[in-house]
């Protein structure tokens, strides 16, 4: 059996099993089992223990526990409704109105929070009842919400970025500071859209709040002091150099019980549900993780992301062309997988392509986070969708037809990105490289 026929083979296999409701971990590492005993001489055993081992003692992987426990212990505070009240008065003059809350409300909390659904969960608790009791049209508030929440993966802390960082080797802080203008880029085309819905439909749009008085708005800011300052303690220690990613999720987790305990909203039960929920979340992803390094080093020893690249390559695709084929290809694994294991799975066939073919893996981190994003809300198993569909009962599907434009916009920012590196590149380049 050649190896690209191997390959598909594997591929068949690993859906297969999957199917079956296996733990993604153990698929994984099956996987990389069979393709071990079938392909290569060398003793699996060893090589799993050597290649779990090695995943799970990464460095890097170590923000990663830290910035799921902020993200739970956020969740649980009172900083959403905070962030809804100190928003409102300044953008009820917008087009769109209160539409913008959720974009610019998951783009505040994403500073805070490594988590797409965590985001829209955070947000959507407060801004979705409050929408609807004001009379904006449910479907727009709905999908925009579903949309705006992935910038949760995108804006710095991510926890996706973490798992890229570990998985290629790569510069956490580097990756976390080239997803800024990204991340802000995609967020004003979100607003955008907003705006222009909002000029067009406004038949839809309910009647205006009473425009407060400059005072009472700059009074209403006071409530953003909390988040403001959790972004500077976090965010602003990465990019003064102050710490290191690992070391800034330590101060980011330290302000969270400092915050929760102001809010009163730290209690006995609040930090054991949060320190669980993030064990939780953190051994899944680890254990994804050392299964897909198994999975990536049993690749290694067959031969077939060298087989794979070559193949990929005898089609003399030019830079565009491989990127269109990768973005199709995420989107329609974006339909059965989640982010993290997508970025796991793939590492090990899609780098030796894209180093090939020239690409920054810096750049590349931001552009796979981006359609990851959009993955996020593709049904049947987007994350945020899944979220959206708790907290309103509505169909998972009718929820994705919501989201679609925002969906359409995520495309249009993987263009840009594609079209200017240095959307991704130029603020770290800046920022590190200077010093």
């Amino acid at each position: 059996m050649d190896l690209i026929s191997l390959a598909l083979c594997l591929i068949l296999a690993l859906f297969a099993i999957l199917a079956l409701g296996t733990w993604i971990g153990f698929a994984l590492a099956g996987v990389g089992m069979i393709a071990m005993l079938v392909q290569s001489s060398a003793p699996p055993g060893q090589v799993l223990a050597s290649a779990m081992w090695s995943a799970s003692n990464s460095w890097d992987l170590t923000a990663l526990p830290m910035f799921i426990w902020m993200g739970e212990i956020l969740y649980r505070t009172k900083l959403s409704e905070d962030m809804f009240e100190g928003l409102a008065p300044w953008l009820s003059r917008l087009p769109g109105r209160l539409l913008h809350v959720n974009v610019v409300g998951c783009t505040i909390f994403a500073a805070v929070s490594g988590s797409s659904a965590a985001t829209c969960a955070t947000i959507g608790r407060i801004s979705l009842p409050e929408l609807t009791k004001r009379g904006y049209d449910e479907r727009m508030a709905i999908g925009t919400l579903a949309g705006a929440g992935t910038l949760g993966l995108l804006i710095p802390p991510s926890i996706i970025m973490i798992v890229y960082a570990a998985a290629t080797d790569q510069s956490v802080a580097r990756l976390f500071i080239a997803g800024v203008i990204p991340g802000l880029m995609l967020a004003a085309l979100f607003t955008g859209y907003i705006i222009v819905w909002a000029m067009i439909n406004k038949d839809r749009m309910p009647p205006p709040d009473p425009v407060q008085s400059f005072a009472n708005r700059v009074i209403a800011t006071r409530r953003l002091i909390p988040v403001v300052a959790l972004i500077a303690g976090v965010i602003g220690s990465i990019y003064g150099g102050l710490a290191s990613a690992t070391e800034a999720a330590v101060v980011g987790v330290a302000l969270s019980l400092v915050l929760s305990a102001w809010m009163g909203t730290l209690s006995r039960a609040s930090f054991s549900d949060a320190l669980m929920a993030a064990t939780r979340t953190s051994c899944m992803i680890c254990f994804i993780l050392a299964g897909a390094a198994f999975l990536t080093t049993a690749m290694g020893f067959t031969g077939i992301p060298r087989a794979l690249a070559e193949w990929v390559g005898s089609f003399d695709l030019s830079r565009w062309q491989l990127l269109l084929a990768l973005t199709m290809f995420y989107a329609v694994l974006g339909c059965f997988l989640d982010g993290i294991s997508m970025v796991v799975l793939t590492t090990s066939i899609i780098m030796p392509m894209i180093e090939k073919a020239g690409f920054d893996l810096i750049w590349f981190g931001i552009y796979v986070v981006l359609v990851v994003e959009m993955a996020q809300i593709t049904p049947p198993v987007g994350f945020n969708l899944y979220v959206l569909q708790s907290m309103t009962g509505r169909n998972l599907f009718a929820i994705g037809a919501y989201a679609l434009p925002l969906f359409l916009l995520m495309g249009v920012a993987v263009t840009l990105l594609a079209a200017f590196p240095g959307l991704a590149l130029w603020l770290p380049s800046t920022m590190l490289d200077a010093r």
